[in-house]
């Protein structure tokens, strides 16, 4: 899939991801795609320069239809988001090197357009925030899929 082509759940079936979201629709996919994803703070990159903010994340297949067939799948994968001109967080103790953060959803606030912020929830009360000119956000899965090391599903209690 281009990233000119608008995402799709069922375009995640068993090959490797590949998706662009340029508007807030693209956006829920991806956000469902990457729900659960956990990753080290040592794997966030901004590039403030090159206006680029990505994460290398251990994203858990959650289109993966052979679950029936094998145990519960995770991949890396790396989320970039491009057009950003700030930062913040919140609840992200970056000081901590072996933090193992948790992310929720991907969401878009929009601003003046076509710009505005793209929210990262993670678990546990934090956030990352970008200030973006205009959406534009990439997943692509870098490694072949792995056994989930829990070797379950991720479950929400409420």
């Amino acid at each position: 899939m281009s990233q000119e082509e608008d995402a799709r759940f069922e375009d995640g079936d068993e090959a490797p991801l590949h998706l662009g979201a340029m508007d807030a629709e693209d956006l829920k996919v991806i956000s469902a795609l990457v729900q659960d994803a956990v990753f080290p703070i040592t794997e966030i990159s901004w590039r403030a320069a090159e206006r680029r903010f990505a994460l290398l994340l251990n994203r858990f297949r959650w289109e993966d239809e052979g679950r029936a067939r094998h145990a519960p799948e995770r991949v890396q994968s790396v989320l970039v988001v491009e057009n950003v001109l700030g930062v913040a967080s919140q609840g992200v103790d970056t000081g901590d090197r072996d933090t193992i953060l948790s992310l929720l959803s991907v969401s878009f606030e929009p601003g003046d357009p076509p710009g505005g912020h793209v929210l990262l929830t993670l678990a546990g009360d934090g956030a990352i925030r970008l200030e973006v000119e205009a959406l534009e956000l990439a997943l692509r899965d870098v490694t072949r899929p792995y056994v989930a090391p829990s070797h379950r599903v991720p479950r929400h209690d409420v």
